[in-house]
C-alpha cells in the first residue's frame, strides 16, 4: 500500500518497465534518466552495470525538483551477456540478425540491476540489487532469424529480442525471473520497495 499522493518515480522510458509496475498496481510517474548506456573500454560488464545504474539515479535525482510529491526513485538497466560480451540494442535489422545469430541454439544470461532511493535523499542509493536469469533459445534457421529481425520488434531491446512478444517463439526455457528478462524483476522489486519503506504492505 502506498500513501496517497506519494507516487514512485520511475527513471526509465521503457514501456516494459512501466507495464510491469502498472500490472503490480504500483502508482508511479515516469521521469527518464538521460544517460549514455555505453560500456567503457576495459570496463567489466558488472562494473558497467553498476555504474550506469548509479548514473541514472543521479540524473533523475537532479530532475526531481519539479516532480512534485513523490516517495522515492526507481532506476534500472538490463543487459544480455554471452561469452562475457554485453549485447546492446541493434541499430538496424542487419545488426539484429548478427546479435540473434550469437544467441540461438544456446543459453545466455540476462541481468537487471536496479537501485531505489527515498525522497528525503533522492541521489543516495537506499538499496540496489542485480538479478540474473538464464535464457535458452532453440536452434533457428537463418531464414527465421532474418524474418524475426525484419519485424523490428527487437530494435530497441538488448540482445535484439522481446521475451514478451514475437520473440517468444525462439525461447525454449527461462531459468529465474521472467519479468527480469522483460526489464524489471517484479518479485524482487516489490520486496525491496517494502524493505526501504516505499510500500507499507503488499498487496
Amino acid at each position: 500500500m502506498q500513501r496517497q499522493g506519494s507516487a514512485l518515480i520511475l527513471g526509465s522510458a521503457s514501456p516494459r518497465r512501466s507495464a510491469i509496475l502498472s500490472e503490480l498496481g504500483i502508482a508511479f510517474r515516469v521521469l527518464p534518466a538521460d544517460v549514455v548506456e555505453e560500456q567503457a573500454r576495459g570496463e567489466s560488464w558488472s562494473d558497467y552495470l553498476e555504474r550506469v545504474v548509479r548514473e541514472k539515479l543521479a540524473a533523475v535525482a537532479d530532475r526531481v525538483g519539479g516532480a512534485g510529491d513523490f516517495s522515492g526513485i526507481l532506476v534500472a538497466d538490463t543487459i544480455v551477456l554471452v561469452d562475457q560480451d554485453v549485447l546492446g540494442k541493434p541499430s538496424d535489422p542487419d545488426e539484429a540478425v548478427a546479435l540473434l545469430s550469437r544467441l540461438v541454439g544456446r543459453s545466455h544470461r540476462v541481468f537487471t540491476r536496479y537501485a531505489i532511493s527515498r525522497a528525503a535523499a533522492p541521489a543516495e542509493i537506499a538499496l540496489a540489487r542485480s538479478v540474473e536469469s538464464i535464457v535458452t533459445m532453440r536452434t533457428a534457421s537463418a531464414e527465421e532469424i532474418r524474418a524475426y529481425a525484419s519485424t523490428g520488434e527487437g530494435l530497441d531491446k538488448a540482445g535484439a529480442y522481446a521475451a514478451q512478444g514475437i520473440g517468444q517463439f525462439l525461447i525454449e526455457r527461462i531459468e529465474g525471473s521472467y519479468s527480469n528478462v522483460v526489464g524489471l524483476p517484479a518479485c524482487e522489486v516489490v520486496r525491496d520497495l517494502c524493505r526501504v519503506g516505499l510500500l507499507e504492505r503488499y498487496p
